[in-house]
């Protein structure tokens, strides 16, 4: 083989790093290395393998090890959800509604976590009743709520507040009155990996909505609606775990939706579908916030969106 100009070694490889160290010297032409060069062109083609799959290894390494939000939700009593929110940059976190204060203080010690805030999604007691418990337990950090209705609140936010959870979480409040007037949905965003996840207590449910004990359709339709706003591959993380009773409602509206008709069958069969739901989601199969459907406007007799969101509620509390 006739080699013209250059010709070149391999000195050094660290597969570690995928490296591979070539050396290159100038051959006169006409001067014959075949033997030589082969070797290395064979040495080459089988290290580029081996440096390519080392490639491929620290890419899927770099992503396994990627920090970021995390949310665990832990139950209460028989059917509430409070959450451990945790930001893995920092090892800081947030607790939602802590009714059981040992239980959730449990689960932040196991997951190695600070706690720093509590959030409370509003004052009812299956909801902001373990408050107090968990401040002792936590003393000094801060509470956040709609109001001072919910116990050892020292932090009062307003629709927009925006707060922060250790390095990389953004936390924006939602007022959404009509289950109660202080009730907040509260809006986290990872402005580093881009997950987005809202708390919203009773307000919004997988395939359902609260009871409007302190509000009227009128509130609610514009709590829906305007949780409705936020980015569809946003997280939904509720208050209780109510997802089957919804879905069966759901389908005596809407017998047809197939989103709603897998909703009601996986509902049967999980036990926890918190977090495996989001608002584009919500937008599929929750009746409530699909007022301007044909199905819902013949189940209701209604046109008006408000007035079918109010009839809707009625015919929910009877089922």
């Amino acid at each position: 083989m006739r080699i013209s100009k250059w010709t070149f070694n391999v000195i050094g490889h660290n597969p570690k790093w995928g490296e591979t160290h070539v050396r290159w010297w100038p051959v006169e032409v006409g001067q014959r290395h075949s033997c030589h060069y082969t070797s290395c062109l064979r040495f080459m083609l089988k290290y580029h393998s081996l440096t390519s799959r080392c490639t491929q290894l620290r890419r899927a390494f770099s992503v396994y090890k990627q920090l970021n939000m995390k949310v665990t939700p832990v139950q209460a009593r028989s059917d509430n959800w409070m959450y451990l929110v945790m930001d893995e940059a920092t090892n800081e976190a947030a607790v939602v509604d802590p009714y059981n204060a040992e239980k959730i203080s449990e689960q932040a010690k196991e997951a190695g976590v600070k706690v720093t805030m509590l959030l409370t999604t509003h004052h009812h007691d299956d909801h902001s009743g373990g408050n107090l418990k968990f401040l002792s337990l936590h003393p000094g950090i801060k509470a956040y709520g709609g109001s001072d209705k919910a116990p050892g609140t020292n932090h009062i936010v307003k629709d927009g507040d925006s707060l922060k959870l250790g390095q990389n979480i953004s936390i924006k409040a939602l007022h959404t009155p009509c289950h109660t007037q202080d009730s907040i949905c509260f809006f986290l965003h990872d402005k580093k990996t881009d997950q987005k996840g809202v708390f919203t207590g009773d307000t919004l449910f997988l395939a359902g909505c609260g009871r409007f004990f302190e509000g009227t359709p009128e509130e609610m339709h514009k709590a829906l609606s305007y949780l409705g706003q936020l980015p569809s591959d946003t997280v939904v993380y509720n208050g209780h775990e109510y997802t089957a009773g919804s879905a069966r409602f759901g389908l005596s509206v809407e017998p047809d939706n197939a989103r709603l008709q897998a909703l009601a069958k996986s509902a049967t069969q999980d036990s926890c579908t918190t977090g495996k739901s989001t608002i584009g989601d919500e937008k599929e199969w929750n009746v409530f916030m699909r007022v301007d459907t044909h199905e819902a406007k013949k189940a209701t007799g209604e046109s008006d969106p408000v007035a079918v969101v109010g009839k809707l509620r009625e015919m929910k509390n009877k089922a």
